[in-house]
């Protein structure tokens, strides 16, 4: 995990901390020696200001933190009984222990019990083998808290990476999903009405030039739509001007583009047409779209059917044709193709199919509730 630099915010809380922590340790050194008839003189107090003010940069440098903080409690309990620069000793290892991974926090954990125990064995009145459990425990219980805080930390900052990139790799699926559809399908349009004017140049040059215009037209629609959704993706916000989204109004308009490629195309409307959540209307649109570009592509010379179904609760989608029906079609697309009709559709709640129809050719169907999954 990455160390993080700590900012103005943190070295103020440090220095409001050890000037707490040095308030608390001057008004409770001398009573706490007064209990064990013990007088606390100026060299126990300049031991615990220094083991106090050493946490101010306690952040920017544990370690340093802990060697002065160890070095003045063993000191100060060499010489006198326990007292509260003790709770200054058991933040500066908590520190170490957040604050730096877990092997070297640990060598200089031990480092500190090492020296800490030095007063269980010497100076004024050694507790003896007594001593050591008191002693360990100022080490390893807020060592123990601090390895848990920063493993917490660090799971949390992994789980939001992963949200993040989660959240990315799902933006860059729709993005491209946008451009296979908007690109794909006018390419396929183009390739149908460039082979129809190849065909008519010599023999009917007149047609050849509608052919042309066809393609001309369809590249600058293919143009504007692709412009729109990569301005959106450079904005990221969504509210960069452009046309309204494409929807299921704007199915008659597809039909027409594909007359001239030579696929004719029947719009057949059931039911009272609703207002769709744009993410709804997007979707039952791109089935039609990237269903009708697999015919062009695959099915040969064919005739298509689009069939929309409106209810108050679901709006159906259902595209046929006339066609071959081949495993091609059935694979169109590949991740982008049908893979991905089906998982925009099932991520809106709806449901999707696609095979061979029972008299031939191919069927795509898509239901989609009228009211978008929240």
């Amino acid at each position: 995990m990455r160390r993080r630099r700590p900012g103005w915010r943190d070295s103020v809380g440090d220095a409001a901390l050890a000037l707490v922590l040095l308030a608390f340790g001057l008004a409770g050194t001398a009573p706490s020696a007064a209990e064990r008839g013990v007088t606390a003189d100026a060299r126990a107090y300049a031991l615990v200001v220094a083991a106090a003010l050493a946490l101010a940069v306690r952040r920017r440098w544990p370690f340093a933190t802990l060697a002065v903080a160890a070095v003045t409690t063993t000191a100060y309990l060499l010489l006198y009984p326990y007292g509260p620069i003790l709770v200054s000793f058991l933040v500066a290892v908590y520190t170490v222990a957040v604050h730096r991974p877990l092997r070297p926090a640990a060598v200089g954990g031990a480092a500190a019990l090492a020296l800490l125990t030095v007063h269980v064995f010497a100076g004024a009145r050694p507790p003896g083998l007594l001593g050591l459990m008191p002693a360990a425990a100022w080490v390893v219980v807020p060592f123990a808290v601090g390895t848990t805080v920063r493993l917490t930390r660090e799971a949390t900052a992994r789980n939001r990476a992963e949200e993040a990139r989660q959240l990315a790799d799902g933006e860059r699926l729709r993005v491209a999903q946008e451009v296979h559809d908007v690109v794909g399908h006018g390419l396929a349009a183009i390739h149908m009405q460039a082979e129809i004017a190849l065909h008519l140049l010599e023999k009917r040059p007149e047609q050849a030039e509608t052919a042309l215009a066809a393609i001309s037209r369809t590249s600058k629609e293919a143009l504007d739509e692709l412009r729109v959704t990569l301005a959106v993706v450079r904005r990221g916000d969504g509210t960069a001007e452009r046309a309204p989204a494409p929807g299921l109004a704007q199915v008659p308009v597809l039909r027409d583009r594909l007359a001239g490629t030579g696929l004719p195309v029947t719009v057949d409307v059931d039911g009272e047409p609703v207002t769709l959540p744009v993410a709804v209307d997007l979707a039952a649109y791109r089935v039609v779209q990237e269903s009708l570009t697999n015919v062009l592509r695959h099915a040969g010379p064919a005739t298509a059917a689009v069939r929309i179904r409106y209810t108050p609760t679901e709006v159906d989608v259902e595209v046929t044709d006339t066609g071959r029906g081949t495993a091609a079609q059935g694979r169109a697309g590949g991740g982008s193709g049908l893979a991905g009709m089906r998982e925009r559709i099932s991520a809106l709640g709806g449901s999707f199919d696609a095979g061979p129809a029972e008299g031939g050719g191919f069927r795509v169907y898509a239901r989609l509730p009228v009211e978008e999954r929240p």
